[in-house]
């Protein structure tokens, strides 16, 4: 029996490689998806991207710039609020307050008190 193959291996450019990598780097993008899209397997796709990591594959143009990020200030945050507990046994309910900037020793007394 003699298989008759005609069906040659796909080469692909490296200008398309770069490309179909940029799109898997895109947030939110998914390589499966990406790969489907561009009629590709996702096992080829995840070699490329392995392939750029180790700059064997060249990048996109805008690939590797930075992203600008706006940082609020922290004094213009909101004031964080203290930790309460509520501990009710029956018809009594007992509150604690607890500063935040205290929680290590709140988790060191809500231990014994569970105990």
């Amino acid at each position: 029996m003699t298989s008759e193959k005609t069906q040659t291996r796909r080469r692909y450019s490296a200008a398309t490689k770069a490309q179909v990598v940029a799109a898997c780097d895109e947030p939110g993008a998914s390589v499966a998806k990406v790969a489907m899209t561009h009629g590709i397997n996702a096992n080829v796709v995840h070699r490329w991207r392995q392939l750029a990591r180790n700059s064997s594959v060249p990048r996109s143009d805008n690939a590797g710039q930075f992203v600008p990020v706006s940082l609020t200030d922290v004094s213009a945050q909101a004031r964080v609020p203290d930790i309460q507990i509520q501990l009710r046994r029956g018809p009594t309910a007992v509150t604690v307050t607890w500063p935040v900037a205290a929680a290590s020793e709140c988790a060191i007394w809500l231990r014994e008190l569970l105990r």
